[in-house]
């Protein structure tokens, strides 16, 4: 058999292959059971129906509304009137104001 050595400090230690013994089983070491919870849900649609009826209702109103409409005018009346009522001496009987001078 042929000798190695296995590198371990300065005085070469001679190293032998390793020796395998059957395995051994130890007593088992039991933790205490957890408890799991495992949730299933199922969804359920139960409809509710709340029927509403809406009426509407036009509601049309009419306004009578009445005017008197009044108009108002003026007028300006100018008469002029140029009569030639000649002269003082000789004055025109059918000018206004009859006024006689006495000469």
């Amino acid at each position: 058999m042929r000798r190695r050595h296995c590198g371990c400090g300065s005085r070469k230690p001679i190293c032998c292959p390793p020796t395998v013994h059957p395995t051994q089983v130890a007593p088992a070491r039991v933790s205490p059971t957890q408890e799991v919870i495992k949730t299933n849900i199922f969804n359920t649609v139960v409809p509710h129906y709340h029927p509403v009826h809406t009426r509407t209702i036009n509601r049309h109103y009419t306004h009578h509304q009445h005017y008197f409409p009044q108009t108002q005018s003026v007028e300006n009346e100018y008469i002029d009137t140029q009569h030639n009522c000649g002269d003082p001496r000789n004055p025109n009987p059918g000018c206004f104001p009859r006024r006689r001078f006495g000469f």
